[in-house]
């Protein structure tokens, strides 16, 4: 069987499209039968976090994309950025546990949510971003129409 139509038939679309590049990087390497699988798993294995990635950020719905090492702790010195660095970690998500961000308009409290938020998703949680407003509303409805139990359950794993 040729090897295209192997890798199309097992489903490694990441590898089947680079499978070139990775002949060609082994050919210039000159590397050996073992190292030349590691790498090409290696390529479907990163194609496939990638996709999980983009995949899980799109069901995000974040109002854009921005991490940590965008937001200008100098511009905003009142944040705790040992804090930060901390939740940073994910520990609260292991634990169950909440975070709150308070504050007046215009400190970043959204930019951390959400950098937050790209944090879980890059290790694999899923992640969903909601205004208070948003969450209140629907919770409200859903009580209204009978249905507030299923959807707490929706929001809560």
């Amino acid at each position: 069987m040729e090897l295209t139509a192997l890798l199309e038939k097992m489903k490694l679309e990441h590898l089947e499209a680079q499978i070139d590049a990775v002949c060609e990087q082994a050919a210039n390497r000159d590397w050996d039968f073992k190292t030349f699988l590691a790498q090409a798993l290696e390529t479907e294995w990163n194609g496939r976090q990638r996709r999980g990635i983009e995949a899980r950020l799109k069901i995000a719905r974040f109002p854009w994309i921005k991490t940590l090492d965008q937001f200008d702790f100098d511009f905003q010195p009142s944040v705790d950025k040992k804090l930060v660095r901390e939740l940073s970690g994910l520990s609260f998500v292991e634990r169950c546990q909440n975070v709150v961000l308070l504050g007046p308009p215009g400190v970043g409290k959204t930019h951390l949510a959400v950098a937050l938020g790209v944090k879980a998703v890059e290790a694999g949680y899923s992640v969903l971003f909601l205004t208070l407003e948003t969450l209140m509303t629907r919770l409200v409805r859903a009580k209204n129409e009978n249905r507030l139990e299923r959807a707490l359950q929706q929001h809560v794993y």
